[in-house]
């Protein structure tokens, strides 16, 4: 893992570079994920369909991270329900699974649990500093 500071989106587009956003996994009724604030949201105003197709991943799958088709993007869950704290296992669970990505492939991921999900990054890096070099956590 390395610590980066920067803006998220500016690596959207670019050659190997996947951006991550931290996700919920509450699904409204409509079928579609509660992506509204955040880079979740940022993520949302880019790819408007996201939010139903993250649902339906949601739906079939569980809060399990989402490689999200035909864009560069991964979702990685923080939070069971949108209104909750972010929760260390589950941030800790999908850092697994990030670890286990391509590693060919350079991840871009904002500090996890930080800011809406109201952990701090003293209590978040302990869990994810398993990362590999490929994953990059970028803060402003």
């Amino acid at each position: 893992m390395q610590e980066i500071k920067g803006e998220l989106w500016d690596f959207f587009g670019k050659p190997n570079k996947i951006i991550c956003i931290t996700t919920n996994g509450f699904v409204k009724k409509n079928g579609e994920a509660v992506m509204g604030r955040g880079c979740a949201a940022e993520a949302k105003l880019r790819i408007p369909q996201i939010a139903a197709m993250l649902g339906y991943h949601l739906t079939k799958h569980g809060n399990l991270p989402y490689r999200v088709p035909a864009a560069p993007i991964l979702t990685f869950p923080v939070k069971h329900n949108w209104w909750e704290e972010a929760d260390l296992k589950l941030i800790r669970d999908s850092a697994k699974f990030l670890a286990s990505c391509d590693h060919s492939l350079t991840y871009i991921l904002p500090r996890p649990g930080c800011g809406n999900g109201r952990l701090t990054w003293e209590q978040v890096k302990p869990v994810i500093e398993f990362l590999p070099d490929n994953v990059w956590v970028i803060s402003r």
